[in-house]
């Protein structure tokens, strides 16, 4: 059953209108017919609509409320990742797992050894991008929400902002003690915010290292191996879950 996304104000009378761009792949590209059913969120509360096509025409189309279900797809405690700029399309991949394992928002992260330099122009046009591809990742596992992909922030600023954070950790390969990085994961509580830092091809400087420990940021192995940037985000995020999750 294909499922969409609205805005709480589309909701109106047990009736929902779609209009533009989802108006458009319903009609054009996955030719639904009226009578045919699907599944909607608004993505901010933890409510899955299920609806009916009542009405199809050149402008919209009009969904019947036939019921709605409290949903619990999301993680217990809300995980943001500060995600350093990789090459190539790595980005994007990266957003698309993070979402389906569950991620609350991306941070996109510029750092020392970053290789991809964004100016203003093009650093808003990847954003609207990477939000397209969080979007369809949420439809894909039917999150309740769809997660923010925040605008691109330089390292000293990310550090600046974890204010809410009540756990915060780096993955750095100079680190050691696997079972620090245990003992903080199975510590995350329900509720909590958790800030995890991912660096670049080239991993984090020194300097990065010791601005994020004097930040109260905690370094952290990802075990005996040197992972690939997108791997780490796996590898963690999935432990995450499986802690929250069990």
């Amino acid at each position: 059953m294909h499922h969409f996304f609205i805005k709480p104000e589309q909701i109106y009378n047990n009736e929902i209108i779609i209009t533009g761009n989802d108006f458009r792949h319903i009609k054009n590209v996955l030719r639904m017919k009226i009578g045919e059913e699907a599944t909607l969120s608004d993505g901010e509360n933890p409510l899955l609509y299920h609806g009916i096509i009542a009405d199809l025409n050149n402008e919209n189309v009009r969904f019947d409320l036939l019921y709605h279900e409290e949903i619990n797809h999301e993680l217990k405690a809300r995980v943001y990742l500060f995600q350093s700029l990789p090459k190539a399309s790595k980005m994007e991949l990266i957003i698309q797992k993070a979402v389906e394992l569950g991620v609350h928002e991306i941070i996109p992260t510029a750092t020392d050894r970053s290789i991809v330099r964004l100016d203003e122009k093009k650093a808003l046009a990847k954003v609207k991008r990477w939000q397209s591809i969080s979007e369809a990742a949420a439809k894909q596992n039917k999150r309740g929400i769809v997660p923010i992909v925040r605008e691109v922030m330089d390292f000293s600023q990310a550090i600046s902002s974890l204010d809410m954070m009540e756990i915060k950790i780096i993955a750095y390969e100079m680190a050691n003690d696997i079972e620090k990085t245990k003992s903080i994961i199975a510590g995350i509580k329900p509720g909590q915010n958790v800030a995890i830092f991912i660096g670049p091809e080239g991993g984090f400087s020194s300097h990065e290292i010791e601005l994020a420990t004097k930040a109260g940021i905690t370094p952290v192995t990802m075990g005996k191996r040197i992972l690939r940037t997108e791997t780490a985000v796996f590898v963690i995020l999935s432990w995450i879950m499986y802690h929250l999750e069990i």
